[in-house]
This record gives C-alpha cells, sequence and structure tokens, in this order.
C-alpha cells in the first residue's frame, strides 16, 4: 500500500526507478484500486503518470535472473515510505532592500523572461540529429548532477529531473520521431509536449502541477541544442504573462528583485502568495516591450512601471522606503493609535506556521487558512492534529487572539482529501459553508478542536461564503456551546452586506473578505486574466458595500482581505469604521506606521463613496 501524502509523484517515483534500474530484472507496477497497468517500473514517466494515490493497493511484478532480489529491495524501499519526507519550511530570510522578501513595493534590475518557452527558429537539422540530441542530453545530465550536488535542499527536485531525462520510454519516443524525419529539437519537444499533457490529465492536483518539472527538463534540453544560456533570476526582475501560486510559493525569495506580471488583477492567489513573503510585486503591465536582461523597474505604490529608468532616482526610491520601513519595523509592537485617539488592531494573515513565527509586531491573527495550513494533505487532519497546529499558532503569535476560519473550499481552492463534484461555476456554486451543510463530518471534528484550544489560549471562529440567516444558525447549531469562544461570519457576497443586520443578530463580529467581496460585485473572475482588471478592490461599489455593513453590522467588524495589507487603503476603511485589519505578515509594520500617522476626522469619506472609479479614489487617498 503507498503511504507518500501524494502518492507515487515524482520524487518518491525516481527513487524507485533508480531503484529499479540497477537490477537485472523487467518490474512492473498495477494500481489494484483503479486498475491502471502493468506499467514498466523502470521509466519515471510510466510511474509517475500510474497515479497511485495513498492507500492505493500496487501490486509488483518482476522478472528476470534478479527478479527476487529487486521485489525484496523494493519492498524495503516502501516500508520507507520510497524515501519520501516533507519538505521543510523554509527558513526567514533578511534579505536586502531590492530583493525578494523585502516587504517593499519597488525594485529594479534586469528582466528575466518566463513563460516563453524557448526560441527554436535559429536551430537547423543535420545529418546527425540523434548523435546531438545525446550530447545535448549529456550536458543537461551534468548540469542537473551540479545543481543535484550543490544545493542538497532541493536535491530531491533535480534526483527526479535526471530520472526524466533518462526515461527509456520517452528516450524511445523522441528516437523513433527522429528516425523519422524530424529534427532533435522537433522530436524532444513533441515528446515532452505530451509527457507534460499527461500529468496536467491526472486527478490529483500536486501531480498535474508536475508538468512544471517535464516543461523544466524539456526546455533545459532544448537550451542546450539552441546553443541558448539559462538566465539566472538573482538580483532580476521576473516577469511573467500571469502568476500562478506555486510559482509564487517556490520562487527563491532572496535571488528575485520583484515580479512584473502582465495580466491585470489583485487579488489572483499567486499575487496574494508573493506578497505574503515579501516579494517586491507590480500587477498589470501589459504588452510593454520588454527584452531579456534589459534594465526594468517599478513603483506599485504608484503604478509605475519603465524600461531604462533613471537608476539613480530609482536607488533614491528604494533608500527611502528601506528607511521608511526600517522605522516601521522598529516600532511595530507598539498599537496603532491614530492622531484622533481610535485604536486600530492590526493583525496577520496565516497560512503557514511560517507566517505567525516571522510576524512583527501582529496583535494576532485575523485569519487563520485552515484550508491552507492541511492543503497539501490527502487524507483529512484529526481533531488531535488540528488541535497542535493551531496551538503552534498562538504560541507563535505570544498567545494573542487568533480568528480560525473553517474550511474554505471550491471555486480556486480544492481541498485534496474532500474531492468536489466538477460544476459549470464553481465560483457560484458549493463554496465554504455551503460544502459542509451537506457533508458536516469533517466540519464538526474541526470545531472540536477549534472549542478545545479556546480554553486554553484566545480563539475566535468564522465561517466563510454565508448568504442566508439561515445558514448562520445551521453554523451556530453545529458549533454548539461557545464557552466563552466568539463567533463570526465572512461577508463576502454583496447578500450578506446588505442583510448583515440579520445574519450578525446572535453573532460577536463580521469580518469582511474583499477579495471575493470584490469579485461577485464586479462580476470579475479574479482568476480570469481577461476581466481580473476589474477586479479593483478600490472600486467605489466595493467601498459602499463595506460603509454599509460597517454602519448596519451593530458588532464588530474587521477587514481580512487583500485591501487590509494597502496602508493607503487601510487608513480609509478605519475611517469607515472597520476597528480590525489582518495583513499579510510583511505589511503589518507599514500598515501600522501608516495608520498612526492618520487623523480618520480629515479623511474625505463621502468624496472616496461618490467617486468615479478606484482611480479616482486611488487620487483622493
Amino acid at each position: 500500500m503507498v503511504g507518500n501524502e501524494h502518492g507515487l509523484h515524482a520524487r518518491p517515483a525516481a527513487r524507485l526507478v533508480g531503484l529499479v534500474n540497477g537490477f537485472d530484472a523487467t518490474v512492473t507496477l498495477t494500481d489494484l484500486d483503479t486498475g491502471r497497468g502493468p506499467v514498466d517500473a523502470g521509466s519515471l514517466s510510466m510511474v509517475a503518470t500510474l497515479n497511485a494515490q495513498q492507500g492505493h493497493r500496487v501490486r509488483v511484478g518482476a522478472s528476470g535472473p534478479q527478479a527476487s532480489d529487486a521485489l525484496a529491495a523494493i519492498e524495503e524501499l516502501a516500508a520507507e515510505n520510497f524515501g519520501d519526507t516533507p519538505p521543510t519550511e523554509p527558513a526567514s530570510s533578511g534579505a536586502a532592500a531590492a530583493v525578494g522578501g523585502s516587504g517593499l513595493d519597488v525594485a529594479i534590475g534586469p528582466a528575466v523572461l518566463a513563460g516563453t518557452g524557448v526560441d527554436l527558429g535559429g536551430y537547423v537539422a543535420g545529418d546527425n540529429e540523434l548523435g546531438r540530441l545525446h550530447d545535448a542530453l549529456t550536458t543537461a545530465g551534468e548540469q542537473l548532477r551540479e545543481l543535484r550536488d550543490t544545493t542538497p535542499e532541493h536535491g530531491d527536485i533535480f534526483v527526479a529531473h535526471l530520472a526524466l531525462l533518462g526515461d527509456r520510454k520517452v528516450l524511445d519516443a523522441a528516437e523513433r520521431s527522429i528516425s523519422d524525419g524530424a529534427s532533435a529539437t522537433t522530436a524532444w519537444q513533441g515528446v515532452y509536449d505530451d509527457l507534460a499533457t499527461t500529468f496536467e490529465g491526472l486527478d490529483d492536483a500536486y501531480q498535474r502541477e508536475r508538468a512544471q518539472d517535464v516543461r523544466a527538463v524539456r526546455d533545459r534540453v532544448l537550451r542546450i541544442l539552441v546553443g541558448a544560456t539559462e538566465e539566472s533570476p538573482a538580483d532580476g526582475i521576473l516577469v511573467v504573462p500571469e502568476l500562478d501560486a506555486a510559482t509564487a510559493a517556490t520562487l527563491d525569495a532572496t535571488r528575485i528583485a520583484g515580479i512584473a506580471v502582465r495580466a491585470a488583477g489583485t487579488t489572483g492567489h499567486g499575487v496574494i502568495v508573493a506578497r505574503s513573503r515579501g516579494i517586491p510585486l507590480i500587477t498589470g503591465i501589459g504588452d510593454v516591450d520588454v527584452r531579456q536582461g534589459a534594465t526594468i523597474a517599478f513603483d506599485a505604490r504608484t503604478g509605475s512601471f519603465e524600461v531604462a529608468p533613471d537608476e539613480d532616482r530609482v536607488h533614491a526610491t528604494i533608500r527611502e522606503r528601506q528607511s521608511e520601513r526600517a522605522q516601521a519595523v522598529t516600532q511595530a509592537n507598539e498599537p496603532a493609535i491614530t492622531r484622533d485617539g481610535r485604536t486600530i488592531d492590526v493583525l496577520v494573515n496565516v497560512g503557514v506556521l511560517q507566517d505567525a513565527v516571522d510576524a512583527q509586531g501582529a496583535d494576532g491573527s485575523g485569519l487563520v487558512r485552515t484550508e491552507v495550513l492541511f492543503g497539501d494533505r490527502r487524507t483529512p487532519p484529526t481533531v488531535d492534529e488540528q488541535v497542535e497546529a493551531f496551538r503552534a499558532i498562538a504560541r507563535a503569535l505570544g498567545n494573542r487572539p487568533i480568528t480560525i476560519r473553517t474550511w474554505d473550499i471550491g471555486g480556486d481552492k480544492p481541498l485534496p482529501f474532500l474531492p468536489q463534484a466538477r460544476e459549470a461555476n464553481p465560483f457560484l456554486g458549493e463554496r465554504g459553508l455551503r460544502v459542509f451543510r451537506r457533508r458536516p463530518e469533517l466540519l464538526r471534528d474541526q470545531l472540536e478542536a477549534i472549542r478545545r484550544v479556546a480554553t486554553e489560549t484566545p480563539v475566535h471562529v468564522m465561517f466563510p461564503m454565508v448568504t442566508t440567516a439561515d445558514e448562520v444558525a445551521w453554523a451556530l447549531d453545529e458549533l454548539g456551546l461557545r464557552d466563552g469562544l466568539e463567533v463570526g461570519i465572512m461577508v463576502e457576497v454583496p447578500a450578506a452586506a446588505l442583510r448583515v443586520a440579520t445574519l450578525a443578530k446572535d453573532l460577536d463580529f463580521v469580518s469582511i473578505g474583499t477579495n471575493d467581496l470584490t469579485q461577485y460585485t464586479t462580476a470579475a473572475d479574479r482568476t480570469n486574466t481577461a476581466v481580473a482588471s476589474l477586479a479593483d478592490g478600490l472600486d467605489p461599489a466595493v467601498l459602499q458595500l463595506i460603509d454599509h455593513a460597517v454602519r448596519n453590522a451593530g458588532v464588530r467588524v474587521a477587514v481580512c482581505g487583500d485591501l487590509a495589507s494597502n496602508p493607503q487603503a487601510a487608513v480609509l476603511l478605519a475611517a469607515l469604521g472597520v476597528t480590525e485589519l489582518s495583513a499579510v505578515g510583511p505589511q503589518v509594520p507599514l500598515v501600522k506606521a501608516q495608520l498612526r500617522q492618520a487623523d480618520l476626522t480629515q479623511v474625505d469619506t463621502a468624496a472616496v463613496l461618490k467617486a468615479r472609479d478606484a482611480d479616482q479614489v486611488r487620487g483622493l487617498l
């Protein structure tokens, strides 16, 4: 039985393949739970795309002189979970100002273009295409072995890349294509494109992301074939058509100066992840002509993006923002009291424990994203596991209050251990609390964990994607006795904002999720780059709904969406009457500093609410 959390994905599969190929034996695998197979256990592409998941029973067959020895070795490897260990949390980085992790909103550096593929236009086929491919494979293997040996923390990734590079099934297909008259580049690209498509068709989201590994190996060999060099992102600005969450989460924040995204939109998960890691970022640069290596700069605060900028001016701005941030960090632990005497609690959004550990000056957590905290699991966490995770977050924040959001899944947030039926429009389907009215078991376990932790440290609980009073009543019934536990809901849809007085009748607080509230108010899918620019949290229509919620809730109103991480917007939210803001970690000190400088009585909220559009709101701010 497969015990690995993500099944036989690329890295454990690579270890199995390497083991099998060391024996004089033919080994096959069959997934007894799905009926897939038998497949060649000596081929990484075949083993990985078998898609054997955690808990699946796999039959191993072997023949040949060393068959029994191979089976014994495989049994031993399987007992060790194929050598698979969970990835460690990245260390907190104290990177320099214009480098990722700085928390700045301005950056300068050479452009590193990504997502555009390898230019094959200059490749000229010759008489020995098979030999050219083999030479390129040899060079690629040397590069990957060097990467494996010099970056031990990522060594398993390059072991998997090496296994893909030497996969006999894939090589045979490429060689047959060359024998039929294709060039080395055409043959290699075609075979690897097909393999990437196979990965992208797998059921498991984690496995689908392994198509990125396939394309990485494909492009490495293609670059060697055409004589192109691999650009390093060190001290550069990554320029991408759009930013996915996986890329944002795996970038080395100490090696990238910033990210410039051509697509508009500020509420996509890739953008949110990058900002939470403190990587300078700007979106919506459009089709501006940027050449590889050209010096570029951006200032996300002013919305400017430049090619060949005045470098002295940009560096002066960086120094100014560094000083601003340094002062904010120094005073981070001081309360955010505005000049007119109002105290605003500024908390941190937490998706992983490290977010709480790294938070500077946070007054607690206004949003613990449980679907992110346990989102890499194939099986549901137990009550005890959830209790320990929540305790660890509370300890990291000095036992200040934490607000735990119950499972928020659906839309663009799948949960591996709770598969959902395909929906025509998942953003308007079963999301958040709606899912659990039909399947309450997981929610009940989570509420039990929350109740336990609440006896030890201040804990609030809130339910996501609430629309009706019946949903609130059902959630409170599932929760049972509160025992001092504060209870609230997310206000994420216009209906909830408009009827907030009815929904909040038996609650202690409401928390406005501006990301979803924005996309539902503007009817703009935040993951659709064609309309993402419409999903602007500073749209006056969104602000009018926030204003209505504050005026009519009758309970404490918080904001935990992306808007709370914008220091200027934070002042506006406070002026509208919001008393609690939950921001991404790197922004907490800056939000508190901006609030301390503000006199909320001087903010012309009436003009903001009557503004023509989001751009006019920015001008007023």
